[in-house]
């Protein structure tokens, strides 16, 4: 192994030696399987958003909204969910999450506006938050042989990784079958019978021994502070980038995030785990992760609205098209393991964010009028993209965390993920919405439309109404709102490829540096 491989864990209790080998199968079953559904309900509505906006006469904002509910609650509130699990047991959190998830899926399913649509997605991140910090901790200690560990890692973060490639593929079918609420119907019953199976078998792992733990108000504050980051970077295209209410989300988003990191500084036990972020390998490795997170959830977000109101895709011809990237993704995550094992974490980092960035700046030489087997090629990529990137991450995170902070470690990794994957979200959400808006008003301009009827197109097209964005209207109408779409669309590819190229270029340097000599 290279000087720049992971590090080999530190010496743990044995207790995953007391676990039968059988029984440790079924336990990483569990696990992954409701890993599976927190990452599938990030991604599976995006082929859902053109029906939602119709049954529910939403606007290009508002089915941003009921994508970024669920990110925003998941990713706010991973950091208090991990440190809850360290400090009283994982195994209780871990029940208590997907149970949650699973009733608000059901909320979900039968949500008759889009107010309780989004209200059911928050109460759905809330569960995932609960849940998927403790799903690594207990691998942790369930699996003690190295070997054994390194595995299950790998195979925990494979199935993290599929949750999202497959998520447009399934929930495609689902849709066009069963109707939108079938996206949220698939988590009754698999969360139901992981529910009644994780209560079986799942080892009863205590918490640890009380310190100087992360303030109430501090994890508030961080909360509390990413949500007005994300609320001020949407609502921004509809009331104006210098209006005082966007200014005032923004500035006071900034200053409880502030808050938030003084408080971590000042415990022992800080939710949000300040020396794993200074790590060099670990920082590196969770600040890929958010990259990757920001430029491919932004980007499958809106695929899904692109193929279906502006290609004229069904949603199962939209969900089989993605399937290049979940086959690519399930290929290449067992070469990404030995890949880093043999050579460190930053080769196959570098290679998959850049083989992101290559997808996103491709899918951006396609518009309305595309073929799917002009631009079939960037699929893959994308898949091998985030195959190359997830498993290695994971590796590095918690193999190098101690044993006693492996919630908070888990928690951590996975915050920067979701938290991309909510800067991606809202970031290229406020990108398209912007130039979408400026590209609809010129294009209905040069229709000769008036400027009153113009502003109430564009106003609709972004905000909804009766003819929100996928709704019925006239084919003339239909093909400049795609259109000016697909503008916004490329200026939000263009942008995600951009960050993605960089970080790829930041983690090679920084992961390939040598330490200096000490001593």
């Amino acid at each position: 192994m290279s000087s720049e491989a992971v590090t080999e864990p530190a010496p743990e209790p044995a207790a995953g030696a007391t676990v039968p080998a059988a029984r440790r199968t079924v336990i990483l079953g569990v696990l992954c399987a409701g890993m599976f559904m927190a990452m599938l309900d990030n991604v599976v509505v995006s082929n859902a958003l053109p029906r939602i906006g119709q049954d529910l006469d939403a606007g290009l904002s508002g089915l941003q909204w009921t994508v970024e509910a669920y990110s925003l609650a998941f990713a706010a509130l991973l950091l208090p969910g991990g440190s809850l699990g360290d400090r009283f047991g994982r195994r209780q959190f871990f029940l208590a999450g997907l149970s949650l998830f699973t009733a608000s899926s059901a909320v979900c399913a039968l949500a008759p506006s889009l107010e309780v649509l989004i209200a059911g997605r928050v109460l759905q991140g809330i569960g995932a938050a609960l849940l998927v910090p403790q799903s690594l901790a207990i691998l942790r200690v369930t699996f003690t042989d190295p070997a054994e560990q390194t595995k299950a890692f790998s195979t925990w973060s494979m199935v993290s990784a599929l949750g999202l490639a497959v998520g447009p593929a399934l929930g495609g079918p689902l849709v066009e079958t069963f109707g939108w609420p079938s996206a949220f119907w698939i988590n009754v019953p698999i969360g139901l019978a992981t529910v009644i199976v994780a209560a079986r078998v799942l080892p009863s792992v205590p918490g640890r021994a009380a310190g100087r733990e992360s303030t109430i108000a501090g994890q508030v504050a961080g909360a509390g502070g990413l949500a007005l980051l994300v609320y001020g970077l949407i609502e921004a295209p509809d009331r104006g980038w210098t209006s005082s209410f966007t200014l005032a989300c923004l500035a006071l988003a900034v200053a409880a995030l502030a808050f938030f990191v003084r408080s971590q500084a000042r415990t022992t036990q800080p939710a949000f785990d300040l020396a794993l972020v200074r790590h060099r390998m670990v920082g590196s490795a969770m600040f890929a992760g958010f990259a990757v997170s920001f430029g491919m959830f932004g980007i499958i977000t809106f695929l899904g609205l692109f193929m279906q109101n502006v290609l004229g895709w069904s949603p199962t011809g939209a969900g089989i098209a993605s399937l290049p990237s979940t086959a690519f993704i399930i290929l290449v995550s067992p070469l990404a393991v030995r890949l880093t094992l043999k050579h460190g974490a930053a080769l196959p980092l570098s290679l998959g964010l850049g083989s992101c960035a290559l997808a996103l700046a491709g899918l951006s030489l396609f518009g309305s009028n595309a073929h799917y087997w002009q631009y079939f090629w960037t699929l893959p990529l994308m898949g091998i993209g985030m195959g190359l990137c997830f498993t290695p991450i994971t590796v590095v995170i918690m193999l190098n965390a101690p044993l006693d902070r492996a919630g908070a470690a888990s928690a951590t990794s996975n915050a920067f993920r979701e938290v991309g994957g909510v800067a991606g979200i809202a970031v290229m959400g406020t990108l398209i919405t912007t130039r979408l808006s400026d590209s609809l008003s010129d294009r209905l301009a040069d229709a000769n439309v008036d400027p009153a009827t113009a502003q109430q197109i564009v106003d609709t097209t972004t905000e909804g109404g009766a003819t929100g964005f996928g709704s019925p209207s006239t084919p003339a109408l239909d093909a400049l709102i795609g259109e000016a779409f697909v503008d916004g669309l490329h200026l939000a590819q263009w942008a995600g490829a951009g960050f993605l190229a960089v970080t790829a270029a930041a983690v090679a340097i920084i992961m390939t540096r040598r330490q200096p000599a000490t001593g």
